[in-house]
């Protein structure tokens, strides 16, 4: 375990090789589960300020979903989550030849809206969990996710690396450093 500022980090973020492989896995992660993307509090009025730049990217049920729930909803924990449609996929999920993407990071792409999509989508597969004092930054191993792994291992590509824009994206550059500093002093000489 890593510990930097209020955060406490799982060794499996240096340990575990991950790229993501969209044509194996076909983006299962915005389709399956048991409930929407988990959503900061703060990315609520995110998500209230871009739908109308994000409508036009969605899928019809998509839209149907937010006009009729919100652009969030809750977890059987209260969590704020993505709405889904028909109780599977993420409201905000497109499809591109069988495979998940996203609305709003499709429409971030194009220069609609500033918000790129939920920061615990960039982050997948690494999930946080907020305790009073800190964070807990850990990965979540999931049986979908298997193409990623075997991609990883062949590429050698830490997860850490895979994710850096993400982290950097919710804990910041020097919190990134720090991390990576962090992650060689464990490995030692080499």
């Amino acid at each position: 375990m890593i510990v930097i500022d209020n955060t406490t980090i799982s060794d499996d973020l240096s340990h575990v090789r991950f790229v993501c492989n969209l044509k194996k896995c076909k983006g299962a992660c915005c389709v399956d589960g048991d409930a929407g993307a988990p959503l900061l509090e703060e990315e609520i009025s995110l998500l209230e300020d871009a739908v109308d730049n994000v409508k036009p990217f969605m899928t019809e049920k998509g839209v149907e979903v937010i006009e009729s729930l919100g652009v969030f909803d809750y977890d059987a924990a209260g969590d704020f989550v993505t709405p889904l449609v028909d109780g599977r996929e993420c409201a905000y999920a497109i499809f591109n030849d069988g495979i998940a993407g996203c609305a709003i990071e499709k429409a971030f792409k194009a220069g609609k809206t500033d918000f790129q999509k939920p920061v615990s989508c960039h982050l997948y597969p690494v999930r946080i969990t907020t305790y009073e004092t800190f964070d807990a930054v850990n990965y979540h191993e999931w049986p979908i996710c298997r193409p990623a792994l075997v991609n990883g291992n062949r590429l050698g590509v830490p997860l850490y690396k895979f994710l850096k824009d993400s982290l950097i994206r919710r804990y910041g550059e020097t919190w990134y450093r720090e991390l990576v500093r962090e992650i060689e002093n464990k490995k030692g000489p080499g």
